[in-house]
Parts: structure tokens; sequence; C-alpha cells
């Protein structure tokens, strides 16, 4: 019986899996997906998946369709104006189906054909330590668990006459001897470190910081299916730039100019200080809307080419449309883009561009 439910669970994953991955671009521009990520599970609103049946009625029991009717007559009862409130009748209901991190980032690859990232760095080597779980029978003095030891052998001493409490005197034997025990456990190392820097002067809508928060956490997703350990860095600018936590990150909303070098320039220091790119896998994330002051972008350009880029596993540009930007870094972004392998960019005009934006960024496999 355990089995056949089993089976029947796993068909149904089955159906769930194959429903999120066909609406998986729904999801994803909607932000269902990430309402409930919590640590481990992301809570997604699936429509019930309902079987094929068939329902039988009261024969003879009349009706449109069934027995006498008259042309135009309709299929429901009609309802006056005056009628209303509670209905007593069923409704459409949603089910929420938990999947894990890596079942999303396996459908996710999977819909947008992603290939494999291959790290590299010292760091991509997973170390083990000691974790003490259990007692043995043998093993090195050094571990020997005194106490079970010592209960162990009074306890022998006793069932076998040779106690004597006037004189206790308890002194173990081999069979008496208890050990300490341990197994090795993986222990990660942070091997990745994703950098997201956002223009959050007064042209970048809440709607616009939205689009980020979603296509980050898929970033996120994503390089978590490939590195066992990830630490990401936030950094906000205007005319200048600062690191601030997550949710700073995402609810900042700043005015006056723009000058997009700070934040390069700050994203250096860091990994400077912080992140040796001999060892760590770095990916930089820049989100705009494309304004930036003066003779800025020139310098920014040049920033990223000689310092910044030689550093990372891959720089993403992306451009969110905003009413209220020229957006004309883009054009200076290109410029990269076939001197260096490591730069991609991508136009983010609204929510339904997210995934194509997602594939943009993704799919080097660096």
């Amino acid at each position: 019986m355990s089995q056949k439910i089993e089976r029947d669970h796993q068909r149904f994953r089955k159906i769930v899996r194959g429903k999120v991955k066909s609406d998986l671009g729904k999801y994803i521009s909607r932000g269902e997906m990430i309402g409930k990520k919590g640590r481990d599970f992301v809570s997604i609103p699936v429509p019930t998946i309902e079987l094929p049946q068939f329902r039988y009625g009261q024969k003879g029991s009349g009706g449109v369709g069934q027995g006498e009717g008259d042309p135009g007559q309709p299929l429901t009862q009609p309802q006056g104006e005056d009628e209303g409130g509670a209905g007593d009748q069923p409704g459409g209901h949603i089910l929420e189906v938990d999947l894990t991190l890596e079942e999303l980032a396996e459908i996710l690859g999977e819909e947008l054909a992603l290939p494999r990232i291959e790290p590299k760095g010292k760091k991509n080597i997973i170390t083990t330590k000691d974790k003490y779980t259990g007692i043995r029978q043998s093993g090195p003095e050094s571990l020997r668990h005194f106490k079970r030891t010592y209960k162990r052998a009074m306890k022998r001493q006793i069932a076998s006459g040779t106690y004597n409490p006037a004189d206790p005197i308890v002194v173990p034997i081999r069979e008496d001897k208890q050990y300490r025990s341990w197994k090795e456990v993986p222990k990660p190392d942070s091997v990745a470190c994703i950098m997201y820097m956002m223009d959050v002067s007064g042209s970048m809508t809440d709607e616009q910081k939205e689009i980020v928060r979603i296509e980050s956490f898929w970033i996120d997703t994503w390089l978590k299916r490939h590195y066992k350990g990830i630490e990401n860095v936030y950094i906000i600018h205007d005319a200048a730039a600062h690191e601030v936590d997550e949710h700073t990150f995402y609810h900042t909303r700043e005015s006056g100019g723009t000058k997009i070098s700070t934040a390069y320039e700050l994203a250096n220091k860091i990994i400077d200080k912080r992140y040796s790119p001999t060892e760590w896998n770095i990916y930089a994330f820049h989100f705009s809307d494309g304004d930036n002051w003066g003779d800025d972008s020139p310098h920014c350009i040049q920033f990223l080419q000689d310092t910044l880029l030689p550093k990372l596993n891959l720089f993403g540009y992306g451009q969110v449309e905003s009413p209220y930007g020229s957006g004309e870094f883009y054009e200076y972004i290109t410029e990269l883009l076939e001197k260096k392998d490591n730069v991609v960019a991508s136009r983010i005009p609204d929510r339904e561009a997210i995934i194509g934006s997602i594939k943009e960024f993704l799919s080097t496999g660096k």
C-alpha cells in the first residue's frame, strides 16, 4: 500500500513539475515563486489538477438540453437586481506546492537550455571535518570515554559480585572500554560571490526595482545549483556608491544625479579586500536605467576593461527601462561585447522580458 502511495505521489509531482515548467515565464514575470521562499523551499500556487471522471445526474430532471426548453432560455437561473450575498456553490481552488530550490534550478535550466557552469579557483575543493556522533568498542586511548567506561566496569563488577562498597575500587578491563566515534562531514567553503549593483536615483521606480528583485532571485537560484556556497554583496549608487544589506538594496529610494563609476570602483575595492579572484568565482550584475552623468561613461568603460573585468567570471549589465531615463549607457556597454567574452548586456523593458534577460546572462556558462 505504501509503495502505491509513493508511486502516486511521484506521479503527482511529475504532473506539477510539468505544469510549473510550461508556465515558467508566467510565474517568473509575476514573481509568484518568491513570495514564500523561506530557507529551502519556494511555495508555488498551482491551479488544482483534477482527474477526468464521469458525473451522473438524475434521470429526467429536465432543464435546457434535456426535456422541454424555449429558444434563448439561459443555462442558469436568472438573478434579480436585489439578489446577492454569500453564495452556496464551490469555487476554484489553488493548491500550493513546495519545490526545493534545487528543483527550481533544474526546471529553469531545462526550460532555458542553460549550460552547466564550470567553477574556477582553489576554493572549489570541499573540506571535511570530524564530527563525533557515537560510541565504539575500540579506538585510540586518546578518545576513550572515561565516564561510560567506568560505569560499564562498575556494572560488570556488581553483577559478578566482585565490587566491594567498603573498598570501591573499579578496574576496567578490555571489554569495558568505550571510545568516542566520529564520521567525516563535508564542509563546503563559500566558493562564489555575487555582486549586485543598482542605480537608485530618482528615475528608478518601484516597478523597476521589483524587476531587479525577481531577476536577482533567479540568478541566485541558478548559481547555487553549481556552487556549495554563495555570498552576496549589494551596492546602491546615485552620484555616490554604498554597500548595503539586501533589504536596503531593494527598498531605498534616492534622488539626484547618477555616477555609475562609483559603483564599479567600490566593487573593485571590495574584491581586493575580501574576494581574491584566485580563490573566488565572482559575478557582478549592474542594473540601471542607463542615465549617467557627463563624461563618466567613457571612464566606466575604461575602468571595466582595465581593472574590473579581469577579476570577474561574468559581468552582466541589465538596463531596466524607465520613463525618465535616457538609456544611453547601454550603447557604451555594447562596445565591450566584442572585446570581452565575460560581458553580457540585456535590455529589460518590463516583467515579460525577465526570462529572456536571465537566459542572456546565464547562457554563457561562465
